[in-house]
């Protein structure tokens, strides 16, 4: 008898004291407990309730607890609820877990009950655990996964049971999408189910998530509640149909990694610092790759300025580039003879930068160091600017303006966010150990030739394995003939760490005479096997097996796939495997026996032990071949066998390469006998296993004919089996871990498309959607934390299995607390913001799922005809990995999988790769072989095993040949195949003539053809009868196979062409169903189509699959006959499914065409527009002279059409342009399909919005500063107020008070802050302008920075885990320095004077304006196939010309009240107020500022640019203002055009490169589209200023004055204005503006005047109602350049912008003047007075005494040739030196930018001068001068004029702090001071690379202006005039061998006097004591003697 047990224990967590008592209810059945009496906190009721029951449990049933308060007197109160959907029970059978109860109001409360629930059903078919090793389930106390968890997460148990009915996990790959989220990528989710109650247990519900039902069994959850609190997760919120036999196909067929793109790599070198050497003359060369290109050479110098442009094209595929390396070096005195000595160099992987924001470092320092000596330090720094751009990449520049140094180098290193700016050296260690499986290399003739000769029998491959890191290559030795090299080798590479290449390529090659081979390839990514957290690890990996992939296995010796083996694509075969291992040690670089160089060294290391990599163990491959159906005519009727191998198992053509050594190893799976692969366990296990003989092909077929294209092997009731035995280490822990985590991955990702979904077809609730997701990933990381702990194997576990597990748990866990977290505050108006955070667990789960340590290679499936191998699939042997707990189970074990075949290697790109070669039904079973009692379970029922033939008694266990299926079932398929859209262009026509071919099982239909369109709408159902299917009926029904449709052209010649593909699954309606709803009839749904990788249009269509009965065909659902005569005998799509149709009607605005190519050659004279929606059309007024006018007589016209209510379903719309010619011939131009209507979709005007308030006058708010204008103050009143809101107007004139007060600056100096009005011109107006642009952006930044920390920390804070603060803090470190930038940039900003500003645009205008599409949209007419890029995007050479023109859809009937509107015209239908489109003359004046970053087009690095303008037939060239070799060049021109509307309205903007001879080459061009700009609402003619001025550099350029112009806009608008009235005010519309009334003339007479309050109504007239928008204002905008020869790669930008004036209007006024400034001529006049402490460096000859002969050089930057000495002070010993000497430089230079400008020919053979500018830097440096050898640099400083430290008053107090704080220290300009006196240091660096002081200057430096200097003019010197005095210098400066002896005395004197005089007073002394001596034995004598 079935029953359902409830064992409720306790109740816990209860509030106060008192009696309980609790309510069970299941089935409307409730049961009573007992009272529970007294209890205070816990409730021990302990009791069993039991309800039999009489049909099977239903997953979705539930099970209702309350808990009550009990009362003798009163009604119990309720205390909470508990329910629970009973899906976990019905499939195991036995649940235990506590929970919390939910009160009244649904939320969670505290208390929680604990039961136990059994369910018993009759046949015991419910999962029990009977496995030898399962997991023990973690005893959950603290409810950290409950039901809903693990049901969430794998929809079954994890038991194995033993019944074949138990259902697998159905884990459905997503597909990545293209591009934006599509309508339905697959939908294999949505089929709905009705709940039968008579299937199998345990095979599982289809869990679909469709809102309306969800809704339902929410409500049933929760009663009336609001459905938004209720977890998801407790209506089981499986999204997909986890179905329980099949896994879901790749839809993206093509492989892109292999093929190449192009790319541009652009690195500008600006400068370089603190470059470690003395007086060097240093070069940069950048190299990428081979590449390598110099800077020019600067002289002298330790920070040379360069700003140069460097450009490097490639064309290769991405991960080629990405591994490319960019490498900067410093060279110093390179010339044509020597090659120069390294300073330093710095490398980085082109993949780092493009990971970067914009794909791009910017003004960053890039820090050098020495790659020959580790201990130095430090090099010196490059600035630097570096972008790569791929295709289609759009770079946004920083904006390029007067750059002010600020520079701070350690906060801009060149490094990525999170690499410390200290890096350190490390060692990279790369052991390798052998390889085996290696394939042959040579060709066996050769060997028997060698056989002959040597007679020994030799291994055909001569391996060695190379290594390639950070651009430097190691190599092993070379093992001669060696299957199975062993190596036992280290490569040590020494490299920065961390470093900044990502990825390590390791390849073992084969070593020939000619040339060495790769044998294969493997990458090493180091982000995956090192972790940079704060608990992370360095890189480790290892040892560990790789597996290498490459070609085919046989030895040709032209291999065309031989890419493969570079590593170049996916590898089709099993190459080898090579056992490595990495480790990285961090170098002290302090140690004394330490190496220094970093060259790459080759060690021996000792050999590893067998089991260091796992133990071996055996595994069993078992596969079924359940369908062979689409396979490629191409291949013929050829007998065809399939072939499965795994490593070399089973590879019988090329697989087993024998060692020749007579050793045979027991474990390796490479020794089988070539001829029958036998291959015996291990001695011990002598059983039933041991004749068990691999079987790795399927028998030979001859394929019989599906249709035209294709053929199908008739394997109907036969499935062949295969089974392969195979040994390998036994590392399942690494796959297993990363199975869970694909898991959760995968549904995350198929939630997130769900939710995408459910925003863009605009249903109901995504935010529930989007929380039952959050909480599906959080319980998912929560189970994978439980799961991945179970680490049982500890055998072959490497450091990084233990760290990986360690990372991957933490972030998990973190991951977990996140979502939950999330998961709180996703509310309806946050789920896209949301939406972009779990996108990112998306990404960081697919990271840490891919596991970077191989262990079982990878299944190929390899189609064979005649021994030759045609087309391949490549599984990853993960992915059908067994294993007894469900989540670890890989995703398509124990699945029917559907496999599409491909070519190999490069074949498989393009047309071919789209093609499928075959279509397998493919079932796979990979596990241990002592696993394998469980292989079939997945396998459709109903099947009886064939066994070998000649297998013995007693070996049951041996796998099948073959399936043999007993029971099929029949049914009818009906595809209703409605329409497709948007497809892709497959005729030269630009069109396709689209039919469907759709495929189920072994049969196929077609639709009909549609001639020409590319949104066929077919209409057409398909039946197929009699489709057999295999197993049982339930099964089928749950788990159909799939449907493939594919679309394609048909030719008249030829083969149909290929558009796309796409796949499907049918709603099933088994014979006992009823059919209608919920889930029949069928809903159309979209599909979309994939041609290779890209999408190539949508398809919408409905697919079902009914079971034939007994009762035949009559039991279906009838199906209409042909209701269409003329169609014949097509079938329509039925009426319940076709879509609900109504009246819609279109009105078409037809205006003109533009730019028609010729078609066929011949010119386009007569062309017409026909315009068709669903069958209905309308066709435009003729075009009588394309040439003459090119517009359209007849402005609009209309058709009805019959629409579907679903705006999705809309059917497109085609506009087509024919050309009417001779003889009633029509030829198509080009045509376009508007996909999607909805944009043109009319709704009447809300007349409820604020906007049209009528009654009460609004004042608006008037803010004078634009940079900090808030969002405008729009005052809310309802129709009856009659308020009048004041705001005021900031008052102008206390500014110009406080502006004349002079400001005290920190200097000390006063400074006069009045700028001239006479000095200001257009530029003035332009840097400003520009500065606040950059402020805004830094504001930005900032605002940005603070909302994510402020997100960061609300995260933080609640998921307290440790990992999110330190993230936190992190990043709060860069958002800080972020935020103190800004605040900084707005701190340091002194108050400028007021300059008017206008915009500038960092992009085109048209994007600010929505492409000025306001009323007139352009539509591009297509022509000619569609190119095969990966992005349709590159289309432009397919249009031919441009329609303009609009549509305006509405449901009829429409209401009065529009058409009673006063002035409708009806035959303008919605298009009212539209201007007329007759011909009209008009001025257009076209300023082009500047250019930046151009490409260089002249081989020396450079380009001479000028401009060239077209417009119509008009062409202005100002080739002979070129301007020489500059890549940022400034222009300063316009130039006047006149034209006529609309013949000549696309003005093109080239910019080109002069040569001296051959032709001018086109650098880059902008086109704009003047006609849409000129008719525009937003008024693009001439841009509004923000102040209105009659003279000065502001003065107002359009000929209509603002009050003319505002007049004009109010009449048009039908709007009542301009009111002017007293103080100041003027009224529009019921908005009131206040503003200024006065205004100053040349003379400075104030005169009234009301333009300034018309300006300011216009620059706020978005605030106006209804026919507010915003007017274009005064504008500089930013246009790429672009090159048809590099498509998409901007070629640089130029800024510029467009006046239009109509010349019926009074003529404007002259061009303004915005030539570029001329700079200023200025002298810098710098005396050197005195030096002192400089140091000595000459020893004198006789003396040895230390002295110097100093002289001091001075030059201005850029100017070196221009150098000046003073003389020579000889002899100093003290370091003072005395010069009275003047230096003279003059210099022209910019003010506004701060340059000087230097114009000088590059080199002699240079053509003109080129123009240069350079940041004005003074620099001095004093010498030793030497007779006879090279003078000796002693030391230098370097001034900016702009901002240096003032000098020191006197010699004492100046020090090397001036130079070392420089930042902290008050700088000045000799700009603003003109003239300083003082001491500055003169500094040198030591060995140490510290900064060590050399002397001090006492200079004045003087500017005086070019007149001035004229004037008063000085000598160079101390010549005439104002000759200085001569110094004041000792006499020993006198040369000393003119008076030797004068001068030795002075020496001598001077320096040894004391010790002279010493030596005179020691030699007095000795001389009386030889005296004394000498003198007293006489004088003794005579004393004794007496004498």
């Amino acid at each position: 008898m079935m029953s359902l047990m409830v064992h409720l224990k306790t109740v816990a967590h209860l509030r106060g004291k008192g009696d309980r008592i609790a309510k069970v209810t299941f089935r409307g059945l409730p049961f009573f407990s007992r009272v529970a009496e007294n209890c205070e906190e816990v409730a021990n009721f302990n009791e069993m309730f039991r309800w039999p029951i009489a049909s099977r449990l239903d997953g979705n049933e539930m099970l209702e607890i309350q808990i009550y308060n009990y009362s003798k007197v009163f009604s119990n109160r309720l205390v909470g609820t508990f329910c629970m959907v009973l899906q976990k029970v019905a499939e195991e059978g036995h649940l235990e877990l506590t929970d919390t109860l939910i009160d009244d109001n649904n939320t969670s409360i505290k208390t929680s009950v604990m039961i136990e629930i059994k369910y018993q059903p009759m046949d015991g078919t419910v999962g029990v655990w009977s496995d030898g090793e399962f997991l023990d389930v973690p005893d959950d106390r603290d409810g950290m996964f409950a039901f809903e968890t693990d049901s969430l997460l794998s929809g079954q148990s994890h038991g194995s049971g033993p019944s074949p009915g138990r259902s697998l996990q159905g884990s459905i790959p997503t597909f990545r999408k293209a591009g934006k989220g599509v309508f339905s990528a697959m939908k294999l989710g949505k089929i709905k189910s009705s709940r039968d109650d008579h299937r199998k247990a345990g095979a599982d519900e289809p869990a679909i998530l469709d809102m309306e039902d969800l809704d339902k069994k929410a409500m049933r959850l929760a009663g009336t509640l609001d459905p938004d609190t209720i977890s998801l997760a407790s209506v089981t919120a499986v999204t997909t149909n986890v179905s329980n036999k099949r896994s879901k196909p790749d839809i993206k067929m093509e492989p892109s990694s292999g093929r190449p793109v192009d790319y541009q790599i652009s690195i500008t070198v600006i400068e370089a610092r603190q470059l470690i050497g003395l007086n060097m003359d240093p070069v940069v060369c950048v190299e990428i790759g081979d590449d390598k290109k110099y800077t020019s050479m600067k002289e002298s110098t330790n920070c040379p300025y360069y700003n140069e442009y460097f450009v490097f094209d490639f064309h290769v595929p991405p991960h080629v580039m990405f591994d490319k390396i960019i490498k900067l070096s410093v060279i110093h005195s390179k010339n044509l003879l020597r090659s120069g000595t390294l300073v330093g160099n710095f490398k980085m992987d082109v993949g780092t930068v493009y990971s970067q924001p914009e794909h791009q470092f910017y003004h960053k320092w890039a820090s050098l160091s020495d790659p020959d000596d580790i201990t130095a330090g430090c090099k010196g720094y490059i600035k630097c600017d570096i972008a790569v751009v791929g295709k289609g990449d759009n770079i946004k520049t920083p904006h390029k303006a007067n750059e002010t140094d600020e520079d701070d180098i350690e906060g801009n290193l060149l490094l990525p966010e999170g690499i410390p700016a200290e890096r350190q050296w490390a060692r990279f260690y790369v052991k390798i150990y052998r390889a085996e499986g290696l394939p042959k290399m040579n060709t066996s003739i050769m060997a028997n030739v060698k056989k002959a000769f040597i007679g020994e029998n030799r291994d055909l491959v001569d391996p060695y394995v190379q290594v390639q890191f950070a651009g430097q290559k190691g190599k092993t030795s070379v093992q001669k003939s060696s299957y199975e090299p062993i190596w036992n080798e280290q490569i040590i590479f020494t490299e920065l760490f961390p470093p900044l290449c990502k990825r390590m390529k390791v390849q073992i090659r084969d070593s020939d005479k000619v040339n060495d081979v790769a044998i294969g390839t493997h990458f090493i990514d180091l982000r995956k096997i090192s972790n940079d957290g704060d608990k992370g690890f360095l890189p480790t990996f290892g040892p560990a097996w790789a597996n290498m992939y490459g070609s085919t296995r046989q030895y040709t010796l032209m291999d065309e796939h031989q890419d493969l083996n570079e590593g170049l694509g996916e590898g089709v075969s099993f190459r080898a495997r090579l056992l490595l291992s990495i480790a990285v040690e961090i170098l002290d670089t302090t140690s004394p026996e330490i190496i220094s160089s970093t060259e790459v060294q080759v060690e021996t290391v000792s050999n590893i032990s067998e089991s260091a990599t796992g133990k071996m163990d055996e595994f069993f491959l078992f596969g079924s071949f359940l369908e062979a159906t689409m396979i490629d005519r191409k291949i013929g009727d050829k007998p065809i066998s399939f072939e499965i191998t795994i490593g070399n198992y089973g590879n019988q053509i090329d697989g087993v390469s024998k060692p020749s050594s007579g050793k045979k190893k027991k474990k390796d799976g490479d020794e089988e006998e070539e001829n029958e692969l036998i291959q015996n366990s291990s001695e011990d296990e002598a059983d039933e296993d041991a004749d068990l003989v691999s079987v790795s092909t399927t028998p030979l077929m001859k394929p019989v004919i599906t249709d035209r294209n294709y053929f199908h092997l008739p394997y109907f009731e036969k499935k062949p089996c295969v089974y392969i035995k195979s040994w390998w280490q036994d590392q399942r822990r690494r796959l297993y871990n990363s199975n869970m985590m694909d898991k959760i991955a995968d549904k995350l990702e198929e939630g997130l498309n769900d939710v995408q979904e459910i925003i863009k077809t605009e249903k109901a609730f995504p935010e529930r959607r989007l929380r039952g997701v959050l909480e599906e990933l959080s319980v998912g990381c929560s189970r994978f934390v439980t799961l991945a702990n179970k680490d049982v194997n500890q055998a072959g576990r490497t450091k990084l299995d233990r760290e990986r597990l360690k990372s991957c748990m933490r972030e998990m866990d973190s991951m977990a607390q996140q979502a939950k977290q999330i998961r709180t505050q996703v509310k309806k108006n946050t789920v896209r913001d949301k939406l972009k955070l779990v996108q990112n667990f998306l990404q960081k789960l697919r990271f840490l799922a891919d596991e970077p340590q191989h262990s079982i290679p990878d299944v190929f499936v390899w189609m064979m005809t005649n021994n030759k191998r045609i087309a391949y699939a490549r599984i990853p042997s993960k992915d059908i990995l067994y294993s007894i707990v469900d989540e670890e189970t890989g995703k398509d074990c124990c699945k029917v999988k559907a496999v599409f075949l491909k070519l190999p290697g490069k074949k498989g790109f393009g047309p071919a790769g789209w093609t499928v070669q075959a279509k397998l039904e493919l079932y796979l079973w990979l596990g241990l072989n002592k696993q394998r009692k469980d292989f079939l379970n997945g396998l459709p029922n109903g099947f009886e095993e064939i066994k070998a033939v000649k297998t013995g008694p007693g070996l049951h266990a041996v796998p099948p040949v073959c399936l043999i299926y007993g029971t099929k079932q029949v049914f009818q398929l009906r595809a209703h195949m409605y329409q497709a859209r948007s497809l892709f262009a497959a005729d030269s026509s630009g069109l396709s003539d689209p039919f469907a071919r759709v495929f189920f099982s072994t049969h196929s239909q077609v639709t009909e053809v549609l001639s020409e369109t590319l949104c066929p709408t077919w209409d057409q159902l398909l039946v197929f009868d009699d489709v057999e299917l295999f197993g049982e009926a339930s099964e089928l029904r749950d788990d159909p196979p799939i449907i493939v449709v594919e679309i394609y052209d048909q030719d008249t010649v030829g083969k149909a062409e290929f558009i796309g593909r796409t796949f499907a699954k049918p709603n099933i309606k088994m014979c006992d169903e009823h059919y209608g709803p919920p889930r029949f009839p069928p809903q159309l749904e979209y599909y979309q189509v994939y041609r290779g990788n890209c999408t190539a249009g949508e398809l919408l269509a409905a697919f079902e699959l009914l079971q034939i009965g007994q009762g035949g065909k009559a039991d279906l659902p009838p199906l209409e006959g042909p209701t269409d005569s003329e169609h014949g005998p097509i079938l329509p799509v039925p009426l319940g499914i076709r879509p609900v149709l109504s009246r819609y009607r279109i009105e078409v605005l037809f205006w003109g065409l533009r730019d028609l190519k010729r078609i066929n050659l011949a010119q386009v004279d007569r062309p017409r527009v026909d315009i068709e929606c669903a069958g209905k059309g309308v066709q435009s007024a003729l075009i009588q002279n394309y040439k003459k006018n090119p517009n359209f007589s007849t402005l609009v016209k209309w058709f009805e059409v019959d629409l579907p209510e679903n705006e999705l379903l809309h059917p497109p719309l085609n506009i087509r342009v024919v050309d009417c010619r001779a003889f009633g011939r029509y030829i198509l131009v080009g045509s376009h399909a508007v996909s999607s209507l909805r944009r043109f979709i009319y709704s009447t005007p809300d007349k409820t919005s604020n906007n049209w308030a009528t009654a009460g006058d609004v004042m608006v708010s008037v803010d004078s500063d634009p940079s900090i204008r808030k969002m405008d103050t729009v005052v809310k009143l309802d129709a009856t107020s009659d308020a009048v809101v004041k705001v005021d107007m900031t008052d102008d004139d206390g500014d110009k008070d406080k502006k004349k007060k002079k400001k005290k600056k920190k200097g000390g100096a006063e400074e006069e802050e009045e700028t001239d009005e006479r000095m200001l011109d257009w530029w003035s107006k332009y840097f400003a302008s520009i500065e606040t642009l950059k402020e805004m952006l830094r504001a930005q930044e900032a605002a940005q920075a603070e909302a994510e920390e402020r997100e960061d920390l609300e995260i933080a804070a609640e998921a307290a885990g440790s990992k999110t603060k330190e993230k936190s803090k992190e990043k709060k470190g860069f958002k800080d320095k972020k935020k103190a930038q800004a605040v900084e940039g707005a701190e340091k900003k002194p108050v400028k004077a007021k300059v008017d500003e206008l915009v500038v645009y960092n992009k085109e205008l048209e994007s600010e304006y929505g492409n000025f599409e306001d009323w007139l949209h352009t539509f591009n007419l297509y022509r000619g196939k569609a190119g095969d890029d990966d992005d349709h995007a590159l289309d432009d050479d397919r249009i031919v010309g441009r329609f303009k023109g609009s549509l305006c859809m509405y449901k009829l009937p429409l209401s009065e009240e529009i058409t009673r509107e006063a002035g409708f015209d009806p035959t303008m239908g919605m298009f009212q107020n539209i201007p007329h489109n007759d011909p009209i003359n008009v001025l257009v004046r076209v300023y082009v500022v500047r250019a930046t970053d151009l490409h260089p087009a002249d081989i020396n690095g450079k380009a001479d640019p000028y401009i060239v303008i077209k417009l119509g037939k008009s062409e202005v060239k100002d080739k002979e203002n070129y301007i020489s070799k500059q890549l940022n060049p400034v222009f300063g021109k316009s130039f006047d055009i006149e034209a006529t509307f609309p013949m000549e309205s696309m003005l093109t903007v080239s910019v080109y490169d002069w040569d001296l001879v051959g032709t001018d080459d086109l650098i880059g061009e902008t086109k704009i589209d003047l006609e849409n700009r000129f008719y525009s609402k937003y008024r693009a003619t001439c841009g509004i200023s923000s102040n209105y001025s009659v003279h000065g550099y502001n003065v107002w350029r359009d000929p209509m004055k603002p009050t003319q112009i505002l007049a004009k806009l109010c009449k048009d608008g039908k709007i009542d204005g301009p009111h002017y009235g007293p103080g100041g005010k003027v009224k529009v519309a019921s908005r009131i503006f206040t503003g200024p009334t006065e205004i100053e003339d040349e003379n400075g007479l104030k005169k009234q005047t009301e333009e300034h309050l018309a300006l300011t109504v216009l620059n706020h007239w978005e605030e106006i109602p209804r026919v507010g928008c915003k007017l274009v204002p005064e504008h500089v905008e930013t246009r790429p350049l672009l090159n048809a020869d590099k498509p998409g790669i901007e070629q640089g930008r130029i800024e510029m912008w467009v006046d239009m004036f109509p010349m019926d209007m009074p003529a404007p006024g002259p061009a303004i003047e915005i030539a570029p400034r001329k700079p200023k001529r200025y002298e810098l006049r710098v005396i050197i007075w005195n030096t002192d402490e400089v140091i000595l460096e000459d020893d004198d000859y006789f003396t040895g005494e230390k002295s110097s002969d100093i002289f001091v050089r001075g030059w201005l930057k850029g100017q070196q040739e221009d150098k000046q000495d003073t003389d020579v002070h000889y002899h100093s010993l003290t370091g003072e030196g005395n010069f009275n000497w003047r230096f003279v430089f003059p210099f022209e230079y910019l003010m506004a930018e701060e340059k000087i400008v230097i114009s000088k020919k590059e080199s002699m053979f240079s053509w003109d001068e080129t123009e240069y500018k350079i940041p004005p830097r003074l620099t001095l440096q004093v010498w030793d001068a030497d007779h006879f050898s090279a003078d000796d640099f002693l030391g230098a400083i370097e001034l900016d004029l702009n901002r240096f430290p003032r000098g020191a008053k006197t010699a004492k107090q100046c020090s090397l702090n001036m130079i070392r704080n420089e930042q902290d220290l008050p700088t000045i300009s000799i700009f603003k001071q003109k003239r300083v006196k003082g001491w500055w240091p003169f500094v040198a660096r030591d060995e140490n690379d510290e900064m060590e002081l050399t002397g001090k200057v006492e200079a004045e430096l003087h500017l005086v202006t070019a007149e001035e200097a004229e004037k008063s003019p000085v000598g160079l010197g101390r010549n005439e005039p104002d000759p200085l005095e001569k110094p004041n210098r000792p006499d020993t400066s006198l040369m000393w061998f003119l008076s030797p002896l004068k001068s030795i005395r002075y020496f001598i004197w001077h320096n040894y006097r004391w010790l002279i005089l010493k030596l005179l007073g020691l030699a007095l002394l000795l001389l009386m004591l030889g005296l004394f001596l000498y003198s007293i034995p006489g004088y003794l004598v005579k004393k004794i003697l007496g004498a």
